[in-house]
């Protein structure tokens, strides 16, 4: 029985893959070009998201300041996750909803990129991290799964969505994680090459 259910987990996530494969093949490439541009024009990428997306944006701000699989130069992102005092005294102060939204304020500059992340495309603070970059005069990457939810109504038309398709959570946790994963060799393949 167990065994049916992995088996089952792993046809569910290789269903996943392919059909947002299918949907996003080009837009990956598009994502990738828009950071890429970012990059080298010396900007930064900032990255937000709540739970396993905050792991996500942690793990892709890491692998462009350290390097994915190939040495090069650091590249400037940062993960506004991870600084406590300042969540914590922003989600005191003000609310939860600014947590994003009151970094990308102070840390963003126009040709930065914003990229947000959230599994239902609905969280709060991420949307209004969204709203903060343009203001800020900054593109936004999103990576959304379901229908796209809010944030999906809130890109500009220079912004970028990649869209897991799955309703999944777990199933869209992965597709982000490849899309990361994807955005990361294209950006190194651009300054190897």
């Amino acid at each position: 029985m167990r065994a049916q259910l992995i088996a089952q987990l792993f046809a569910d996530s290789a269903q996943a893959n392919m059909a947002t494969l299918a949907a996003t093949d080009t837009r990956i490439v598009e994502a990738a070009d828009l950071l890429i541009d970012c990059l080298d024009n010396g900007h930064k990428v900032l990255s937000c998201g709540n739970g396993g997306s905050a792991g996500d944006a942690q793990h892709f701000s890491s692998e462009l300041i350290n390097r994915f699989e190939r040495e090069r130069k650091a590249l400037p992102a940062i993960a506004l996750t991870t600084e406590s005092s300042t969540l914590t005294a922003i989600a005191n102060d003000y609310a939860y909803e600014r947590l994003f939204s009151r970094q990308v304020e102070a840390l963003g500059q126009p040709g930065d990129v914003l990229l947000a992340i959230s599994t239902s495309g609905n969280s709060a603070n991420v949307c209004e991290a969204i709203d903060s970059a343009h203001e800020n005069g900054m593109n936004v990457l999103a990576l959304t799964g379901k229908d796209g939810g809010r944030m999906a109504a809130l890109l500009d038309e220079d912004d970028c969505e990649l869209r897991a398709v799955a309703n999944s959570t777990a199933r869209i946790q992965e597709m982000h994680l490849l899309f990361i994963h994807c955005l990361c060799r294209l950006i190194e393949d651009h300054l190897l090459n």
